[in-house]
């Protein structure tokens, strides 16, 4: 194992939230450290949700790459974000599947690379 492990900032709609738990399962059993959006179990009010994603961007700041967990191919408004700031910040962002039409326009050159599927 390296003097750090790698950390792993996944992302993805909270719809996939036991995709989610199978990917920081299976890259922690990989000796990755894993960052993931925070889970509620009841609905979040309007400044949650401010803070929760405010708090995610912080998380990928953590991280030397973002996967993104989207079945079916499925990227939501809030992940579409999430990947830009990503970028933005020179991260790897890799998908776990190709993604569909609303993704950005490269992604599919990046679905499940790097991903461990």
């Amino acid at each position: 194992m390296p003097d750090r492990p790698e950390i792993v900032c996944i992302c993805g709609s909270t719809r996939f939230a036991d995709e989610m738990r199978a990917a920081n399962r299976d890259l922690t059993f990989a000796g990755v450290i894993v960052v993931a959006p925070g889970e509620a179990d009841a609905p979040v009010t309007s400044d949650q949700k401010a803070t929760l994603d405010a708090l995610h961007l912080r998380k990928i700041d953590l991280a030397d790459r973002v996967l993104v967990v989207n079945p079916g191919g499925y990227v939501g408004e809030s992940t579409l974000r999430e990947v830009a700031y990503a970028r933005a910040a020179g991260k790897p962002v890799s998908f776990t599947d190709p993604v569909g039409p609303a993704a950005p326009p490269d992604a599919n050159d990046e679905s499940r690379a790097a991903s461990g599927r």
